[in-house]
């Protein structure tokens, strides 16, 4: 599986944050071909809107046509979700539940995520743990991190170029 342009392909799954106030639940977007956390949500319990709210930061973010691919490793059969994902005209993945390989790239962010800023240093509150995940997605993984599959290129960097071929394409 794989992506050559943004917005063909999105992945999603959820994570929970372990502080010691308990746990914060992070539901989070990428896109596959940039490898850029598109939209991410967090929320003191998993709650259905959770999923939402990122799938909606995600779209204000990004504009993508019709016919995206949403792999989905999140409750993208819920009612609110497919509110939000239906008159986008974003496609669910129509394959067997629990294939771990179409979200293996985000379930190895999430994994990064907790290794490199969450268990790296003891996380007392969720309003830490909140800036902890902020400051990994915004600051360092979209802006900083550079991929060997993007020609060692940011996600930020990869995304304006991907899209700048792409409009030159279509010209």
């Amino acid at each position: 599986m794989g992506a050559e342009r943004p917005d063909t392909v999105w992945l999603a799954d959820l994570s929970d944050i372990p502080t010691d106030e308990g746990f914060l639940d992070l539901a989070a977007l990428k896109d596959l071909a940039p490898r850029a956390i598109l939209g991410w949500a967090m929320a003191e319990h998993l709650k259905v809107g959770l999923c939402s709210d990122a799938l909606v930061m995600a779209l204000q973010r990004c504009h993508p046509g019709r016919g995206l691919i949403h792999h989905r490793g999140v409750p993208s059969a819920s009612g609110p979700y497919r509110a939000v994902r239906e008159p986008h005209g974003i496609q669910p993945s129509m394959s067997r539940r629990g294939n771990g390989l179409e979200t293996a790239p985000m379930e190895s962010f999430l994994a990064s995520l907790k290794t490199e800023r969450v268990h790296e240093a003891r996380v007392r509150t969720r309003a830490e743990a909140r800036a902890a995940v902020f400051a990994s997605i915004e600051v360092f993984d979209n802006r900083q991190r550079l991929h060997s599959a993007l020609g060692y290129r940011t996600p930020v960097e990869a995304r304006a170029s991907m899209a700048a071929i792409t409009l030159r394409k279509a010209a």
